[in-house]
């Protein structure tokens, strides 16, 4: 800032500060004399040095104030998956266990790295041909082709006819948004553009869900899912919920693996949700995150898509390969969509592709290229992708396992039940009827860390912490309601 001197100088009033002037083509009478009074505090003759440096101070000062108050701009909660960690990470207990993070774990309790994925990575770093080039907008091509396969089958009708357009998204979370995002610019199914078709979602659901098609602007409402008193699936009230819903609204299903409950329909319950769900002209939107990891058998954990894609539903499908491929930090994934059958489903599917291409670019620009080739190179090679399929079913295999388990030992200690729901469920999550206070229990005095809502991750139990485990939940059901 200028010396004191120097803002006095600038600030000293102007020699004239009553100043007359007349027009050189009129005369110079009173009335056509034009008077300018000088009213500017600032070099006002009435102002005082330090009063005008007063002034030019707070002109030159930075504002005082935020555009983002409190009241504007809360103080958000901490995410309650990741705070979890946080704290099971601070715990110094040698016992802890950790049942809340949605990751799998080995036998030892750390995170594993699948044989064939350390395969293909040493492909691409012998390849002194690759680089750090932008992928296409769409990503990479080798890559969503296979993905399609999965998910909608390599010879069904769908890809052959080519009324399936794909896009390389960051992983599943990163499918949901970008699907949510083109249904909410392009789907208008009452001819009113201000009036946005409700998302349905399963009652409960992964938590994310809600939060990214409400944040799309997205009406949301919830069908029926898991039943508390058979801890498992509710189909009567979700069929219900799916007859009563207005025409033509969007459903969110999982595709297997339901996350959190564990709990999926049978075949025959999928064919009952698909004639509820074409009778009333909703529009469905998968979220496959564990095909492969749920069963071990690829087919049978997309039989659900694949059966509404045979009965002619056009819709979308987001997928991840973080928990199939272990590629958890890469963000690897996709988002189908897939057109019914007609005279210009190619059309529609073109038309459909360059709209999320658009879409794409304005969000990311590229996606990530690392976990998309290591993806591509498995799904791509005969014998890796037999080899991902064994390792498939080693993790499906051991969660499996650890479900016997934890059954077996919570019927030996005669722990108040029944405990046959946790082999019912299938996949990483097992929802295993615990209220939130006997939760908290067990992270007070066992050090078991997991989500109030008595969600557990399965891949968290080995054959050193099932006993422990299961030992804790006997004391703390007895215990507390």
């Amino acid at each position: 800032m200028a010396p004191a001197s120097t803002l006095l100088r600038a600030a000293a009033p102007a020699p004239h500060a009553h100043t007359s002037f007349s027009s050189h083509n009129a005369p110079t009478s009173s009335s056509n004399r034009i008077t300018i009074t000088n009213t500017n505090p600032i070099t006002s003759t009435s102002s005082t040095p330090l009063h005008r440096i007063q002034t030019i101070a707070k002109h030159m000062a930075l504002p005082q104030t935020t555009s983002f108050p409190a009241e504007v701009v809360p103080q958000a909660p901490e995410d309650p998956l990741f705070g979890l960690a946080r704290a099971f990470k601070a715990d110094p207990s040698p016992q802890k266990v950790d049942l809340g993070i949605g990751a799998y774990r080995d036998e030892n309790a750390k995170p594993w790295v699948l044989p064939v994925v350390r395969k293909a990575d040493e492909i691409i770093r012998n390849d002194h041909e690759a680089n750090h080039e932008y992928l296409p907008i769409a990503g990479l091509a080798s890559l969503t082709s296979k993905a399609a396969e999965l998910v909608v089958g390599a010879s069904a009708p769908a890809i052959a006819g080519g009324r399936v357009a794909s896009i390389q998204t960051i992983s599943g979370t990163g499918a949901c948004h970008l699907g949510g995002l083109f249904l909410s610019r392009f789907y208008n199914p009452y001819g009113d553009a201000s009036k946005k078709p409700t998302v349905y979602l399963s009652n409960p659901t992964w938590a994310n869900h809600n939060q990214i098609f409400s944040n799309l602007g997205f009406p949301i409402a919830q069908y029926p899912y898991f039943d508390q008193k058979t801890k498992g699936l509710d189909i009567v009230g979700m069929k219900k919920a799916l007859s009563d819903a207005p025409e033509r609204s969007i459903i969110l299903l999982h595709a297997c693996a339901h996350n959190p409950t564990g709990v999926d329909p049978t075949p025959a319950q999928w064919r009952e949700i698909a004639e509820i769900m074409a009778a009333k002209g909703h529009f469905p939107f998968f979220d496959t995150a564990y095909q492969g990891f749920a069963s071990g058998d690829l087919d049978r954990d997309a039989s659900a898509i694949r059966l509404f894609v045979e009965l002619g539903f056009e819709l979308v499908v987001a997928q991840s390969f973080a928990k199939n491929f272990g590629l958890y930090g890469e963000r690897a994934g996709c988002f189908h969509f897939v057109a019914a059958p007609s005279s210009d489903a190619a059309s529609v599917t073109t038309r459909v592709a360059s709209q999320l291409t658009l879409l794409q670019r304005s969000e990311i620009s590229n996606p990530p290229i690392y976990g998309a080739k290591v993806a591509s190179i498995v799904l791509n090679d005969p014998a890796l992708f037999a080899e991902w399929k064994e390792n498939l079913r080693t993790m499906s295999g051991r969660i499996i396992d650890m479900r016997k388990a934890l059954r077996a030992k919570l019927e030996e200690l005669g722990t108040p039940g029944p405990w046959n729901h946790i082999t019912d469920q299938i996949g990483m999550f097992s929802f295993t009827g615990l209220s939130e206070n006997q939760v908290a229990k067990l992270r007070e005095e066992f050090h078991v860390y997991m989500t109030k809502n008595g969600r557990i991750s399965m891949a968290g139990l080995n054959t050193k912490n099932v006993d422990y485990f299961a030992r804790a939940v006997d004391k703390v059901v007895r215990e507390v309601q």
